[in-house]
């Protein structure tokens, strides 16, 4: 769209939601209202620029009598290509997805237990990067290792405010690799382990239609560390989705209605981020080299416990306060991402 027709938009939206009878419907009243705060910095931002513009121009015609007048021109004058610069990154499209929560899978990789610690590591991380943001957690599913860590682990993270979560963690996904010297370790040699993360913008029963019919639900009995049966009823449950293939089991509640509903919101994200994926794999083939500074399949991050140092290889950054990074302070490496993200968007639109 042209700055013309997000106007245009802008304008049919304010009618809209003064309109009373819109508000009777929450649903539609939401996506307007939605729509609108996402034009809201756009539209500023373009009558400010166009203010300055205007001011500017009688300056200058008043410039010529008066010094006063004169010196303003200039100063508006400076001010013109940040306003152009801010609004040119206002335009820039947004990831559809960037205002949802999302469902977080951590697994365990290669490296046995040790593995399984640092995806406890992990977890800790976001985590603490959500307490520190404001977010609200919940623990979906987990199956515990024997010595405390996790084999694998489901977590959702929701925002309290406008921005999504996904809008910032969504370059999470990938391999992340660990240097250090294991528990298991008897004679300190450093080991290199890994584990998976998995991000999925958290959608609703309208997002994704699934037939039941297509579904085949398993019972069993829940497990817990060391394989240990923590539970005398058939209360897990493993749904599969016949069609794709696509599984997706919970254990971690009490009862079977809830760990079915924990494992349909996996699924319905899980058959999400595959339609998203085969829709954009034409557009994704064509998309610069560039832009596999975020590609989210790649092996993405090492944390090196020896040096304290955290290394993001998408995009080169670098920094040797690892150990404040595992306490969830993300901000610079995520900060990282984003800014790769919108130099991509920038030079895709130029």
């Amino acid at each position: 769209m042209n700055l013309d027709e997000l106007l245009s938009e802008y304008a049919e939206l304010e009618l809209k939601l003064a309109d009373p009878s819109v508000h009777a419907d929450q649903k539609q009243a939401r996506t307007f209202g939605r729509r609108y705060a996402e034009l809201t910095p756009i539209i500023g931002a373009y009558r400010e620029l166009e203010g300055v513009r205007s001011d500017l121009g009688t300056a200058k015609e008043l410039g010529a009598e008066d010094e006063a007048f004169a010196q303003e021109a200039k100063e508006l004058e400076a001010r013109i290509p940040e306003l152009e610069e801010r609004l040119r990154h206002l335009l820039v499209p947004r990831d559809p997805n960037d205002d949802k929560d999302i469902i977080m899978e951590i697994k365990a990789g290669e490296g046995g237990e040790e593995s399984a610690l640092f995806a406890g590591d992990l977890l800790r991380m976001y985590l603490r990067y959500a307490e520190r943001v404001g977010w609200k957690t919940e623990l979906i599913d987990a199956t515990h290792s024997d010595l405390g860590g996790y084999k694998d682990v489901t977590i959702a993270l929701k925002a309290r405010g406008d921005e999504g979560v996904w809008s910032r963690l969504k370059f999470e996904g990938g391999v992340h690799r660990v240097q250090r010297v294991p528990v298991t370790e008897s004679q300190g040699r450093i080991h290199t382990s890994a584990a998976g993360v998995l991000v999925y913008p958290e959608v609703e029963d309208v997002d994704v239609q699934i037939d039941p019919n297509d579904l085949r639900i398993d019972v069993y009995r829940s497990s817990g560390p060391g394989g240990q049966s923590v539970n005398t009823t058939d209360s897990a449950v493993r749904i599969t989705h016949v069609p794709t293939g696509v599984v997706a089991s919970c254990q971690n509640e009490k009862s079977q209605l809830q760990n079915k509903e924990s494992a349909m919101r996996i699924l319905r994200a899980r058959l999400q981020a595959i339609a998203e994926e085969e829709a954009n794999a034409a557009a994704m083939a064509e998309r610069k080299s560039q832009i596999r500074t975020v590609d989210r399949s790649e092996r993405i991050r090492t944390y090196n416990y020896p040096e304290n140092r955290i290394s993001d290889h998408r995009v080169g950054f670098k920094a040797y306060n690892l150990d404040q990074v595992l306490d969830g302070d993300l901000t610079s490496v995520i900060q990282s991402l984003l800014d790769a993200e919108m130099a991509e968007k920038l030079a895709a639109h130029s």
